[in-house]
């Protein structure tokens, strides 16, 4: 019995052994020579690409605290396991990136380790800027690397057992993380290809609209719609034709949603109103356009249809229209028709009718505006209602929208707003 035990002990270890050999390999053997060479090529001209590049993928809007300096960190990114705080990216040589080098930097993006190399946190989008080719990454290092030096340290991460652990990010990259190149589609064009590296590596469009699991994970690739738990939104599908499926836009009007937030029959809000204000709408015509191409070429996924028949309004419905009448119709119209360039339709709305209806609760709550861009300098704005309206008054004008004008989605209960009050409450706190 005693050496059953002990050969069952050994057979164990030597399991654990090649466990822990197998999770070294995949996360820490990645060949890179922290060599301190510095780019190749003009200085100046590298600069300025990373500089267009920065600003598209909106890396000083999240590695800048509210009201601190741009490039210093302490940004704090809440996530269902906790809050994370990003990094300083000027050249402090202290508490910024002084003291790294142009391979380093390239580690960083391309593998998601640090300089010490220790396993950065995927809120940190590693997961797409592997994808960035090393002339980016210079050009982005070299212009990081011009921000005048800020000292700042960075708080510390505030994420519950284990999942700020090395162990626990050495297991999920194994899970979930291959670094890797963008390799373009030999099937598509030069356009279509340039469109796929911004939105996959650049503008890492799937770290808000890929579905995860329960441990943050998710096929990179994916654009079918994601909750934002920490943040109280929904990052609508770009494949559903019920949500937010580009495949029957034109690319000029995607571009116009990237590029000034607004396009005929739909406009951004919440946390895409700040990827369009800090980001896309600095994007080049070219590469907007390019994205689109990509955008609009997506494979469609068919959500269940909304029923043919409507339901008869219930008495919560009933009362939301008269809600309605009194704080909507001005703008939105009697019959939910809108305003053109001013007020959107609610009639036919696939925001208002998704079957997620985060946003929408988010919207009415707390208002919400259109990006002042420059091509949509003065947006026209929804005023909040969370002090207008309890939550019971707030379910019913949402599910007489939802139910109204040919509109056929599911009513909300105020059980359903008051989570959304009290979650975004929690968040303030």
């Amino acid at each position: 019995m005693r050496q059953r035990l002990i050969r069952l002990g050994a057979a164990l270890l030597g399991l654990l052994l090649l466990a822990a050999g197998w999770l070294w390999h995949v996360n820490y053997n990645d060949g890179v020579v922290l060599d301190a060479a510095a780019p190749t090529g003009d200085g100046e001209q590298l600069r300025l690409r990373g500089a267009y590049l920065a600003r598209v993928g909106n890396c000083l809007g999240c590695h800048t605290a509210r009201g601190g300096i741009p490039g210093a960190g302490g940004q704090p990114i809440a996530t269902p396991f906790g809050t994370v705080y990003t990094s300083n990216l000027t050249p402090d040589a202290d508490t910024g990136i002084g003291r790294w080098h142009a391979a380093s930097f390239w580690r960083a993006l391309h593998h998601g380790r640090s300089a010490d190399g220790r396993l950065l946190v995927p809120v940190f989008p590693y997961t797409h800027t592997t994808l960035l080719t090393r002339q980016d990454a210079d050009a982005l290092y070299t212009y990081f690397s011009s921000l005048p030096p800020t000292r700042a340290s960075t708080p510390r991460h505030e994420l519950r057992w284990p999942y700020g652990s090395q162990l626990a990010l050495a297991v999920w990259r194994a899970l979930y993380f291959r670094p890797g190149s963008y390799q373009p589609n030999p099937d598509q064009s030069a356009d279509w290809n340039r469109g796929a590296y911004l939105v996959r590596g650049v503008a890492h469009c799937s770290a808000c609209h890929a579905p995860r699991d329960r441990l943050g994970g998710a096929n990179w690739q994916n654009l079918d719609g994601g909750v934002m738990t920490a943040q109280g939104w929904y990052a609508p599908s770009l494949t559903s034709p019920h949500e937010a499926g580009l495949h029957d836009w034109s690319r000029q009007d995607i571009a116009a949603l990237l590029k000034t937030g607004v396009a005929p029959g739909a406009s951004v809000s919440g946390p895409m109103a700040e990827v369009v204000l800090q980001g896309t709408q600095h994007l080049r015509t070219d590469d907007v356009l390019a994205m689109a191409s990509y955008l609009k070429t997506q494979p469609l996924t068919e959500a269940a249809p909304p029923p043919t028949s409507p339901a008869p309004p219930s008495a919560r419905s009933a009362n939301g229209e008269k809600l309605y009448e009194r704080h909507c119709a001005a703008c939105h119209g009697e019959r939910g028709q809108g305003v053109p360039g001013a007020y959107p339709a609610l009639a036919g709305n696939r925001a208002v009718t998704q079957p997620h209806t985060e946003n929408l609760v988010q919207i009415v709550l707390h208002g919400g505006f259109a990006p002042a861009t420059a091509g949509n300098p003065r947006p026209y704005g929804m005023p909040p209602f969370t002090l207008s309206l309890n939550d019971g008054e707030l379910a019913a004008v949402l599910s007489h929208l939802r139910r109204s004008w040919g509109n056929q989605a599911s009513e909300l209960s105020a059980l359903d707003v008051y989570r959304a009050r009290a979650d975004t409450d929690a968040r303030l706190r």
